[in-house]
């Protein structure tokens, strides 16, 4: 899927990937959904290959950049200015930033993540919806935006976030397989 460049190409792939995401995870028996995920040949040396231990943890990472972009647009739009990582994180430590989003939903259960997560989805449909084609991809549009245009955020926190967690739990539902048949 090419990289959506309007209004109407960011609301479709963010709501396919979203719809083919929670495809794949009712796919999967619950056995598979409850399991442990465990990388022992991570195809990548990213933190989050070792980070997230089950679904629960993949659905929460998801929910809490759904709520980076979601305060920065409300922040910004009232007039508060604000980064879209918060202090102390850039995009060099926003790695650390993951873990503390990891340790803060440790006791969070599957099911209300389940729910956080189709609750911020449908708030950031509506977030882009309340935005024009060029409020969304002209760059520099507004100045809380630096260099870039709020649809770039969207994207990364939708339709991009959408394929990172697909890859990962395909994944998961391929080493649990060759874990199930070698028992």
């Amino acid at each position: 899927m090419s990289r959506a460049s309007t209004k109407s190409e960011l609301l479709q792939s963010a709501n396919d990937l979203f719809d083919k995401l929670w495809k794949l995870i009712d796919s999967m028996a619950d056995d598979e959904r409850c399991a442990v995920i465990d990388f022992p040949e991570a195809p990548g040396n990213e933190a989050h290959w070792g980070r997230d231990k089950n679904m629960r943890d993949v659905l929460v990472h998801l929910y809490e950049w759904h709520q980076l972009l979601l305060n920065w647009v409300e922040n910004n739009r009232h007039g508060i200015a604000t980064p879209f990582l918060p202090e102390p994180y850039n995009w060099k430590t926003y790695g650390q930033m993951n873990v503390v989003f990891w340790e803060k939903h440790q006791s969070t259960p599957y099911d209300e993540a389940k729910e956080m997560l189709l609750d911020s989805h449908r708030k950031v449909i509506k977030l882009i919806e309340s935005f024009s084609n060029d409020d969304l991809f002209e760059k520099k549009r507004f100045a809380w935006t630096g260099t870039t245009n709020i649809g770039t955020y969207c994207i990364s926190t939708t339709s991009s976030h959408y394929d990172w967690a697909m890859k990962k739990i395909k994944l998961h539902i391929k080493t649990f397989g060759a874990k199930e048949s070698q028992k």
